[in-house]
């Protein structure tokens, strides 16, 4: 079976257990989020990152981002100056994605090439939450638009159904209904509203 359906509020913990396990095996999973779908695999994963590539058809300037489960994680992360650390820890946990720079702690290869930087985000959502807690580390990410689309995908079944031979696992369950996540850039100077999705931006304003 390629999926798993979870409980909203309480995740199954057999469940969380055997996501947690395909993902430090090096496999990938997409998994429900607070701004749609996302398809992640462990920080590191070099084999993961190209599937997550071929799923989504990018090409390798694709920016990843980085699910964390709390702010002291994404701290260890990316660099944050006094400005971005008081936004961002006012929008987290939220359907925010912030670029950063990465810190020795994120591999090269994830980082953009020329700048050095990775998205990270703190979700809303208690699935994802749980399963941070399980791994105990960050995942990497990018939001599941299939290619042709424009928005991210919502439903775990049709999740299954399009992508589940694709990946090694489906978690089943409720997404944000906002949309994907707003993307804020902190790399040049004063923050930049990249993307406008899920989150309010009036903070930027």
């Amino acid at each position: 079976m390629s999926y798993v359906e979870m409980h909203p509020v309480n995740p199954q913990t057999r469940f969380l257990a055997r996501a947690a396990e395909i993902i430090r095996g090096g496999g990938v999973i997409a998994l429900p989020t607070d701004s749609g779908y996302a398809i992640a695999c462990r920080l590191g994963n070099k084999e993961g990152m190209d599937v997550i590539r071929s799923v989504r058809r990018l090409d390798d300037k694709h920016n990843f981002s980085l699910l964390c489960r709390s702010f002291a994680q994404l701290g260890e992360l990316v660099i944050i100056d006094n400005s971005a650390f008081r936004a961002i820890k006012a929008l987290t946990p939220g359907p925010y994605t912030f670029i950063l720079p990465g810190t020795k702690e994120v591999p090269r290869m994830t980082l953009n090439k020329k700048k050095h930087t990775i998205g990270v985000r703190i979700p809303d959502h208690a699935i994802v939450q749980s399963l941070l807690d399980e791994l105990d580390e960050p995942l990497l990410c990018s939001t599941l638009i299939l290619p042709g689309r424009e928005d991210p995908m919502i439903d775990g079944f049709e999740v299954d159904e399009e992508i589940g031979h694709r990946v090694d696992l489906v978690l089943v369950g409720p997404v944000g209904d906002g949309g994907a996540t707003t993307v804020v850039d902190f790399t040049s100077g004063g923050p930049q509203v990249v993307r406008r999705g899920a989150g309010d931006v009036s903070l930027f304003e």
